[in-house]
């Protein structure tokens, strides 16, 4: 096991710790450097699984589909590919984010969105969108109200978001 400590974040929340465990020897903080760089690498590999199980069997099922002609299947896994890089922003940006609305979506889409949010917020304070309006999170919680997420429990995922 390494111990890496994260030591210029962005001040906004507490500096990374991460303790990888590897098989991988490292003698000096240059080894121990390289096992960090090989860890983040590994995370963007889940990443890179998430979209391809995403598109082959949840959200597109590309498995399924009835296209036999290579075009074609190229064009639809590339209109799948864009909306899932959509749809995990969002997932991504559910706990909150500054970037704004606009970076999914086009800017005349926000008066919609505007509308359709206010009649989404429930009654209890957890009910509620708390995030700054036409932030990306802002958007991730009315995308998420819509595909059917309560408020409770666990937050919205990659099906709840794509619903």
């Amino acid at each position: 096991m390494i111990e890496a400590r994260e030591i210029d974040g962005n001040g906004e929340c507490a500096s990374l710790l991460w303790r990888p465990l590897t098989t991988i020897e490292a003698n000096d903080a240059a080894g121990a450097a390289e096992i960090v760089r090989l860890y983040r690498l590994y995370r963007l590999r889940w990443r890179i699984e998430e979209v391809f199980r995403s598109l082959k069997s949840e959200a597109l099922r590309l498995k399924e589909t009835r296209l036999q002609d290579a075009r074609h299947l190229f064009k639809l896994a590339l209109i799948g590919l864009a909306a899932n890089s959509r749809t995990v922003q969002l997932v991504d940006a559910r706990n909150g984010s500054d970037r704004p609305a606009t970076d999914i979506i086009d800017p005349g889409l926000l008066t919609a969105a505007d509308a359709i949010g206010p009649p989404l917020d429930g009654k209890t304070p957890r009910q509620k969108n708390f995030h700054p309006p036409r932030s990306l999170a802002w958007l991730a919680w009315i995308v998420a109200r819509l595909g059917g997420w309560n408020s409770y429990y666990k937050s919205p995922g990659l099906k709840t978001m794509r619903a």
